[in-house]
């Protein structure tokens, strides 16, 4: 059965190759469809219809989901290298143990997605649309965060080691087990922001002004102190 017909006939897709095949103009969005440990590397999902759709364990390396809607798609485990979501709609859309390594997600619409426990060293967020997004237990490091908005968020367990987050408002955004170690900070906002669960690595002058109005703790104070020659007693 060609991939035309597969996905013609069914809605639940078990384990099948679809790796490298042109998809978009198969999936018609009478679904939702599964895809349940499917291996779907390089496929071409480019501006199929996918509400609402699952990803369960898929092999998704390269995988191109650029203007695709997958307004409240869900992804569990699985994942690869290189995906492509530059302009989608994923609102609503979940992402649970995914690798996102690479992942490009320009122009996407974001609004309310969230990427719990994900895998996303070197994944480009820049530039993408709407507000609520969260990230939980995932790492961000390497990535391009430029003007991303986590303003009023509760962010928990997230690596943002080496990433760019020039631009990014973290107005009143309270940070819990989290690193920003070596992250690019400039025209960053950080009002009132709550850095006290925060591993912010060493600050030099440059990101310290980018911290204006932002709450520390006493032991960060000391050691932001330390570094320019100052004992706090």
């Amino acid at each position: 059965m060609d991939a035309a017909q597969l996905l013609a006939d069914q809605r639940e897709i078990h384990g099948v190759d679809l790796s490298g095949l042109s998809l978009g103009d198969h999936l018609t969005g009478d679904g939702p469809y599964v895809f349940r440990e499917c291996d779907l590397t390089g496929a071409d999902l480019t501006g199929a219809s996918l509400v609402e759709a699952s990803f369960e364990r898929c092999v998704l390396e390269r995988a191109d989901f650029r203007r695709a809607d997958l307004d409240g798609a869900r992804f569990s485990g699985g994942g690869g290298a290189g995906l492509r979501f530059a302009n989608a709609e994923l609102v609503d859309a979940t992402f649970t143990d995914v690798d996102l390594s690479g992942a490009r997600f320009e122009l996407a619409l974001l609004t309310d997605a969230t990427f719990t426990g994900c895998r996303m060293i070197g994944a480009v967020l820049s530039a993408c649309r709407g507000t609520g997004y969260r990230f939980e237990g995932s790492n961000l490091a390497l990535a391009d965060l430029t003007g991303c908005s986590f303003r009023g968020l509760h962010l928990r367990g997230v690596r943002f080691d080496d990433a760019n987050l020039s631009g990014c408002d973290f107005t009143k955004t309270v940070f819990d087990d989290c690193r920003m170690i070596g992250a690019r900070v400039v025209e960053t906002v950080f009002t009132k922001a709550d850095l006290r669960g925060a591993d912010l690595g060493e600050v030099d002058d440059t990101r310290l002004r980018s911290l204006r109005g932002a709450v520390v703790s006493s032991t960060q104070a000391a050691l932001i102190l330390a570094g320019r020659g100052l004992t706090v007693i």
